[in-house]
């Protein structure tokens, strides 16, 4: 499964994200975009946000 493209993101969207210490063990965070801080229209890894919780990471799965 591909990791979504900054274009497809926005602040209020519902999406998944691995934390930075979750990176090994791949365990997602649910939550609601507040921000995206990737610059760049696309990254390997995934677009970095910040969560309305105020999570950071890197966005995984949009979810519906």
């Amino acid at each position: 499964m591909a990791v979504p493209n900054r274009s497809e993101l926005h602040p209020g969207l519902p999406v998944a994200i691995v934390q930075k210490q979750d990176q090994r063990s791949g365990q997602l965070t649910e939550g609601v975009i507040q921000s995206l801080l990737t610059k760049s229209p696309s990254h390997p890894h995934g677009i970095k946000v910040r969560l309305d919780s105020g999570e950071v990471g890197r966005v995984q799965a949009i979810l519906e």
